[in-house]
């Protein structure tokens, strides 16, 4: 028994009753993702507005869609060691406060440069969220439960995602472009004051409750920790962030095109387009939960660890795939936003699950490194899909089918990525 948990009384059940503050931070953690990606989606929503305004073509637009994309990739990288090293309780809130107030000055934007300068300081300012929550979910919950918080923390994203198009476009319509990211920006300010009175990380006899004999293993002291850096040393690294790249690629063309594919390729009113793009999103808040779901009752049936979070990664990934492909040769409008629907629910199903992989591969101290790293290879690919896109149209006439041949090929990279060449390649397993 290590020293850690022989200072621990056992018989002492206060500890029990105070582990329960672990589901309500993961709901703040799902707020926080909400307004999280209210900020994020607010350009899309606003993308034929602001080109109208600005007189940007659709390449143009593209780069201003992808600038934030390029800056969060890279900040996630130091904003991974940050959280490892900080905690996600000072990390999250730094974020949020600066992403809300960087949200407000953008409403005083007057130009391209300044609202491209402005999209590239909100990249860098809501990096460290993500390797905040799976820092959170490392500390309070056991390698057996994680996989669902990790999904739950990620469900914010969707929820923000299906509200976005109704709720901004009203916000629009009602009180302009600059008005909706002054509000929503507001609301993240709120979130950072909650977070800094609400969080703690658990003391000793709440891990010993949690996690048990793994945390007598996290206890014990190591002969060596291997530095940072060595995380770029392993194979599994590189293919998570080639894997990342594939799926979130076609992810992010939903999120920056999605509304504007709808009014210009479907011929739908802004109005209109607004509701309609909501019902990918909806179906992608199920699909968060569904991997979640699969990985964890995988691992319940006696599954390895690393082999049940590939289920839904890979799965999910060639489902998106078998959907998204076909859009391209559709015609009918309703079809299309059907398949549209069931590619985004599929590709979100390996999403939360991405993250605690990294979580089960990685050693507790590099948790949040490994997934910035592998979160950094997603938005490699979430930076180019915008730019691309904008490139296709401009040089297409604004057709889409080639948009959706390169995101559905993608997919498939991705999920033989994960597939075959992510491995547990530790020489001792911890279930």
């Amino acid at each position: 028994m290590s020293q850690a948990s022989a200072d621990i009384d056992a018989t002492d059940t206060k500890p029990l009753r105070r582990v329960r503050i672990r589901w309500y931070l993961v709901a703040l953690l799902v707020i926080g993702g909400i307004v999280n990606y209210l900020d994020r989606n607010n350009l899309s929503i606003a993308n034929t507005t602001i080109a109208k305004e600005f007189g940007l073509n659709a390449l143009q637009m593209g780069l201003l869609l992808s600038a934030f994309s390029w800056p969060y990739a890279i900040a996630n990288l130091p904003a991974g060691y940050l959280v490892d090293k900080y905690g996600p309780k000072r990390m999250f809130a730094w974020a949020a406060g600066l992403w809300s107030i960087i949200s407000m000055l953008s409403a005083l934007a007057n130009s391209f440069g300044f609202l491209y300068a402005a999209r590239v300081a909100l990249g860098i300012s809501e990096s460290p969220f993500f390797t905040s929550g799976l820092k959170v979910a490392d500390r309070w919950f056991n390698k057996t439960e994680r996989a669902l918080p990790v999904s739950i923390v990620n469900t914010g994203s969707q929820i923000a995602n299906a509200i976005a198009p109704p709720l901004l476009t009203f916000l629009l319509l009602t009180m302009s472009w600059r008005g909706m990211f002054i509000v929503i920006g507001a609301l993240g300010v709120i979130v950072a004051l909650v977070w800094l009175r609400v969080y703690r990380d658990p003391t000793l006899k709440e891990q010993f409750l949690i996690k048990g004999a793994e945390f007598e293993e996290q206890s014990k002291p190591k002969e060596k920790q291997a530095g940072w850096g060595e995380l770029l040393k392993q194979k599994n690294t590189w293919f998570m962030v080639l894997g990342a790249f594939g799926i979130f690629y076609t992810v992010w063309v939903y999120l920056t095109w999605l509304p504007s594919y709808l009014q210009t390729a479907r011929g739908f009113s802004l109005s209109q387009s607004g509701w309609l793009a909501a019902l990918p999103f909806l179906c992608g808040i199920i699909g968060v939960l569904t991997g979640g779901v699969i990985s964890s009752r995988a691992i319940r049936r006696g599954i390895p660890t690393v082999t049940a979070r590939k289920l839904p990664i890979v799965g999910g990934a060639l489902l998106a795939a078998a959907a998204v492909l076909p859009v391209a040769y559709v015609d009918n409008s309703a079809l299309a936003i059907v398949l549209l629907s069931v590619g985004y629910f599929a590709a979100q199903v390996p999403i939360g699950v991405l993250w605690t992989l990294a979580a089960d591969i990685a050693e507790p101290s590099q948790v949040a490194s490994l997934g910035a790293i592998q979160n950094f290879g997603g938005f490699l690919g979430a930076a180019l899909a915008p730019i691309v896109t904008g490139f296709i149209l401009t040089e297409t006439g604004g057709n889409y089918t080639l948009v959706f041949l390169i995101g559905g090929v993608l997919l498939v990279v991705g999920a033989l990525s994960y597939g075959f060449f992510v491995k547990d390649r530790r020489t001792t397993v911890s279930a």
